[in-house]
């Protein structure tokens, strides 16, 4: 996430099963406390100023009780004179109690635990798309499996209950705001589990005009940066980038070579960090995952088809402890940016130079099956958003071209899944540094689940940011920084909700300043203006620098609204201590100055100059009447592949492809054992058995310039043809 330009308000078969991923021990009969939207009237109580909160409050673990009415009581005699009467009052209530009882135990039962149970079921029998295309390359060896243990642990729990991790250990669940996680061995795909009492379980549709997203990032996790990660890249000083860090271990062996990155996959964000994401008041994660957990073309050197099993981990955490997952492809062959973050710095050759299109076509694929996985319905819970690309550089590719690439993917996604809620993730596109403004008329309106994501970061700005932020604890705490936050985020944010639709800050932080040790990219220098050293090692921070964070934090939070701080954790450099503690939410709750409970935020910037956003959304906008509805004028201005790139020496007719004649490496799903010892496998990784388009590969005869290097080079021969077109040749599934 380093070295970012300024925010501009900134004949096909079924694949064979993988290798188990684990699952949880055998368990306890479900249990544990209940949220109140699972009765039947719901008794969450309402926030009506930060002042209010009491992270503590049993109320929100209020469950509703029948009263019993009492037996006879021994010794009692009853009265002849109205013994029939009585007796049919006796038979009444009787009957009442019985109906009772059946209304507020049996059926909470039935529809908590067996028909979730059974609808889950379902799905494992079900080979998913029979017709689907044939897996290739991604067979993987399972994670540790948890070890046998005498006890049987429970499926679920609240607050203060013993998880069993998934490598065997156990912790202590900690969660004050009356979350529950659910981990049944015999029902893997069990979605009654959620963080916080005013959060739906994941089983329940998400609000995206009421409910707010407070979500955090996995960065560096399997998209590896020099500043979430430095010790690695210390180890290897001439590392700028994941690509040159690939290749140093590769020829580091007697250091364990490129099995070191699979290391920090097993261990950078554990189980425990998943579960203290859901007790820290937060209700979704952003995941960053590289397209090379798919597959690599010859002359990649990352650590190829490795990280998806981890991913495939990841995403079951998450729905054990009722996470929603906006699932981010944050790298693209040729690079859509040139940052660090995109796998290798230095150039953009995505939709731009003599390989953009073939570049573009490779991204296309890798998004399709993607999107073929988590639209599955052991997935499209947990995984509920999706986002396409991060960070395209628009500046450089321009824009008719990257909406040409949006407008076809978009298609492609609604082929795929179908439209209308519930059919596939929300798609999200990133504003590629333009502003909100820049898009409020793209596919709008009527795009089928669309949403908007920008980066708002003030690190960024390009100027000195030594305007105090230790201004004391108390009021005036934070200095100018936190209305600077309100300012510049509340209104525009709020006008774009009423004008566009769902909108996220998919990346945001306490960065105020650049200071952090790798931040600007190995070699990097920030523009900070004053010393960055005291913001490099936060064991000297004052109360006040701590309370003006604080400060600042809750600002963003409240200007922002929908959003996922960036990053959840930030590892130790060599030094032995986090380096750019700015940028760590982890450290941040456990030093006091990121919120404990995000919701003291809301009402910190008070109303915002400018339209309000009222918490509704034109039914198209989710999914519902008018979904989809697009008119011809808003998409035939954005052909795809484009009538022209920048920095490309021929037209586009001339520029190298690839040929639609692959096999697809499609992503496996994991395998589990239930309590008996039997496999439970569900789904094949592809959702709509009636996409088998093959894949783009290379053109025998062509000898293709460095898909990496290719801006101005002169164009081979022999490599032109008529690009794919994914999107008209899917037929979406039936409605």
């Amino acid at each position: 996430m380093a070295e970012r330009p300024v925010s501009q308000i900134s004949g096909p078969i079924l694949p064979a099963p993988n290798t188990p991923l684990p699952g949880d021990a055998p368990s306890l009969p479900f249990g544990g406390p209940r949220a109140s939207f699972l009765d039947t009237e719901p008794t969450t109580p309402r926030l009506d100023s930060p002042a209010q909160l009491n992270a503590n409050d049993s109320s929100v673990l209020l469950e509703n009780k029948p009263e019993h009415p009492a037996g006879d009581q021994e010794g009692v005699v009853q009265a002849p004179a109205k013994s029939k009467n009585r007796r049919g009052l006796i038979l009444f209530a009787s009957a009442a109690t019985f109906i009772i009882v059946v209304l507020v135990v049996i059926l909470p039962v039935y529809f908590t635990v067996i028909k979730p149970k059974r609808h889950s079921s379902a799905h494992a029998n079900d080979a998913g798309g029979l017709n689907g295309p044939q897996q290739t390359g991604t067979s993987f060896s399972s994670p540790a499996q948890p070890s046998a243990t005498t006890t049987a642990p429970s499926t679920s729990g609240g607050d203060g209950s013993t998880v069993r991790a998934s490598d065997g250990t156990t912790f202590t669940y900690q969660n004050a705001f009356g979350g529950i996680w659910v981990a049944d061995p015999d029902d893997p795909y069990n979605n009654n589990a959620y963080p916080n009492s005013w959060t739906p379980p994941l089983n329940q549709s998400w609000d995206y005009a009421k409910n707010r997203i407070n979500g955090v990032n996995l960065g560096g996790w399997f998209v590896l940066e020099p500043f979430i990660s430095p010790e690695l890249f210390q180890r290897y000083p001439g590392a700028r980038d994941e690509w040159s860090l690939s290749l140093a271990m590769a020829a580091d062996p007697a250091n364990g070579g490129l099995g070191q990155i699979e290391d920090h996959y097993k261990t950078f964000i554990t189980e425990q960090d998943i579960a203290n994401i859901a007790g820290a008041g937060l209700n979704w994660v952003r995941l960053p995952i590289p397209y090379w957990a798919v597959d690599v073309y010859e002359g990649e050197p990352f650590l190829a088809k490795t990280s998806w099993k981890y991913i495939l981990q990841a995403l079951q955490w998450c729905r054990k402890y009722g996470l929603r997952v906006n699932l981010d492809l944050h790298t693209i062959p040729g690079s859509q940016n040139a940052f660090n973050h995109s796998g290798k710095l230095g150039q953009v050759n995505f939709l731009l130079g003599v390989m953009g299109v073939a570049n573009a076509q490779r991204a296309m694929n890798y998004i399709r099956i993607i999107t073929e996985f988590i639209s599955q319905p052991e997935w499209q819970n947990v995984v509920t958003m999706f986002g396409i690309m991060n960070e395209p550089l628009v500046s450089q590719i321009g824009q008719t071209a990257l909406r040409g690439f949006y407008v076809e993917a978009y298609k492609m996604i609604r082929n795929i899944t179908g439209v209308g809620e519930g059919k596939g993730p929300f798609m999200s596109i990133h504003d590629g540094f333009q502003g909100f403004d820049a898009w409020t008329d793209f596919l709008n309106p009527g795009a089928d689940r669309l949403a908007l994501d920008q980066h708002p970061y003030f690190a960024f700005s390009g100027g000195p940011a030594t305007a105090p932020i230790d201004t004391g604890t108390g009021s005036n705490a934070g200095g100018t920084w936190p209305q600077a936050a309100c300012d510049r985020w509340a209104s525009v944010y709020n006008s774009t909700r009423n004008t566009y639709g769902v909108v996220v800050a998919g990346e945001w932080s306490n960065g105020f300043n650049d200071c952090g040790l790798f931040l600007r990219g190995v070699g990097g220098q920030a523009s900070y203006g004053g010393n960055c050293d005291i913001w490099q090692d936060s064991s000297h921070w004052s109360a006040g620098t701590k309370a003006g964070l604080l400060r600042f934090s809750s600002a963003s939070m409240d200007a922002l609204r929908d959003w996922f701080f960036w990053t959840w954790k930030i590892g130790n450099s060599t030094a032995g201590h986090v380096e750019s503690p700015l940028w760590s939410y982890k450290l941040g709750l456990e030093g006091g100055w990121i919120p404990r409970d995000p919701r003291t935020a809301i009402g910190v910037c008070g109303p915002p100059d400018g339209p309000i956003f009222d918490d509704s959304f034109d039914a198209w906008v989710t999914g519902g009447a008018g979904a989809g509805n697009l008119r011809p004028a808003q998409t035939e201005p954005y052909p795809f592949p484009p009538t022209a790139l920048a920095d490309a020496p021929a037209p586009v007719s001339l520029l190298p492809v690839y040929t639609p004649t692959g096999a697809i490496s499609t992503l496996p799903p994991p395998t589990f054992t239930d309590t008996k010892g039997n496999a439970i496998v569900s789904g094949n990784g592809w959702f709509n058995p009636q996409d088998n388009i093959p894949a783009p590969t290379p053109i025998a005869d062509c000898t293709y310039p460095d898909p990496w290097d290719a801006v101005m080079v002169p164009v081979p021969p022999l490599c032109t043809g008529a690009p794919d077109n994914l999107a008209a040749q899917i037929t979406p599934p039936p409605q």
